[in-house]
């Protein structure tokens, strides 16, 4: 039986071209800074994103966590979404790492944003606050059904951070998924920030590692974080071959997006099944399945008895990913089998 992986955009298996790189890669340790491979991919990620410096992590996780350690100090108080993958997904990571409070806020990614942020910035003359000092967004938003922050919408959110003294990172993860949806440059986004994570795992096909960039001074103070979060990898040039050839598909996400867009219409036509058409905007679509009569984790189980494999988003939400490993006619078999989920 066929099987068709829409779980995430991680699934995908290394490139044969980047098998090949890996193979070929000339490595160095890079804790002492003598991996060539990875000073190369460092150079190139903080050109295309338009930053001084950036530095190789190995999960996106672990460049979220390394940027908040950067960024703050014990106590202080970090804004973020309440569906931000920081807060949801990273096993209460800021709290046991950098010692910070998360401040939750609904909506933050929503057109309300700036009277949001506002509001959740704390009064640092009072004494029984903890001080603000770091506001994380996420572009492309995961769990917001993979929608699009706009550069313009970054640029006033960013300047109103910097009226009270806040630092601006961004979960980046999927941020080339947001580039090419919208025909932008990256160095569009990343102007509006001080320290940007990008993942080359996740869309672009590697089969490890992340990017955090940002100024030179960042990078210096990320490094030693990432050294006590046991991120110095040695020769992690073999990984960072795949990721230089990772970084030069960024254009085909475009495919992507189409696929996201066919299964979307498909799943909308199915009775009982809930997509706002208007939230596909890049590669994840998410479905409400309660009309159905179904919980989602019935769902999901239907779906892989007959070889396509999706995830639970919650008691009836179902996220499903497309990626470079998911054909058109991989699409047409997944919307064939949902049609048929009756």
């Amino acid at each position: 039986m066929r099987t068709v992986d829409l779980r995430s955009d991680t699934v995908t298996k290394p490139t044969l071209e980047m098998r090949e790189a890996m193979a070929r890669a000339e490595v160095g340790d890079d804790v002492l800074g003598e991996d060539p491979t990875v000073k190369r991919l460092e150079a190139t990620a903080a050109a295309m994103i338009g930053k001084e410096a950036a530095l190789f992590v190995a999960s996106g996780t672990m460049g979220n966590q390394v940027a908040v350690l950067a960024n703050t100090a014990r106590g202080n108080e970090v804004i973020v979404d309440d569906q931000a993958h920081i807060f949801y997904y990273e096993v209460g990571a800021p709290a046991v790492l950098s010692a910070v409070q998360l401040r939750p806020v609904a909506g933050l990614h929503g057109p309300d944003a700036l009277t949001l942020i506002k509001a959740a910035i704390r009064d640092k003359d009072n004494i029984h606050y903890p001080e603000t000092t770091l506001l994380c967004l996420e572009n492309t938003h995961n769990r917001g059904g993979g929608t699009v922050m706009t550069p313009e919408q970054m640029r006033d959110i960013y300047r109103l951070a910097k009226q009270y003294g806040l630092s601006v990172h961004v979960d980046g993860a999927r941020i080339f998924n947001a580039a090419v949806a919208l025909g932008r440059q990256p160095v569009e986004f990343a102007r509006w920030c001080d320290s940007i994570m990008f993942c080359l795992s996740k869309g672009l096909g590697a089969p490890v590692g992340s990017m955090l960039a940002g100024s030179r001074e960042f990078v210096d103070r990320a490094r030693k974080y990432r050294k006590v979060l046991g991120g110095g990898m040695r020769q992690a040039g073999i990984l960072a071959a795949a990721g230089l050839v990772a970084l030069g598909s960024v254009d085909r996400l475009a495919e992507d997006h189409i696929h996201a867009k066919m299964l979307a219409r498909s799943l909308a036509g199915v009775p009982g099944v809930q997509v706002d058409l208007d939230k596909v905007q890049t590669n994840i679509i998410v479905a409400d399945v309660s009309g159905m009569g179904m919980t989602s984790d019935e769902f999901v189980s239907v779906l892989e008895e007959r070889g396509v494999l999706a995830i639970t988003f919650g008691p009836t939400l179902v996220r499903l990913v497309t990626h470079r490993d998911v054909s058109r006619e991989d699409v047409e078999y997944a919307i064939e089998v949902i049609n048929n989920i009756n």
